[in-house]
């Protein structure tokens, strides 16, 4: 392995991309965390999962739901085809 060594700008760039990485890091998980608790509790509310919630507002986010319905109805063809429906 090739040991790397790095000049007076390279190590404040360094420095500076650790430390903004790190504060944008602790407020993702604020943020997920805030998210949590209130998916949680409309969830509560709404007499649904939390889970199912949550999938909805990253598909919702992702705008993948079209594709969601296609991977569902393929997952109902085969689980009919096999005989493993309810």
């Amino acid at each position: 392995m090739e040991n790397k060594t790095f000049n007076g700008d390279q190590k404040i760039k360094l420095t500076q991309i650790i430390n903004e990485g790190m504060q944008v890091m602790h407020e993702i998980d604020t943020l997920q965390g805030g998210l949590t608790d209130t998916v949680k509790a409309i969830a509560e509310e709404l007499e649904i999962k939390p889970a199912v919630l949550k999938k909805a507002i990253r598909m919702a986010h992702k705008a993948s739901f079209g594709q969601e319905q296609q991977d569902h109805e393929l997952l109902e063809t085969i689980l009919t085809t096999v005989g493993k429906t309810l």
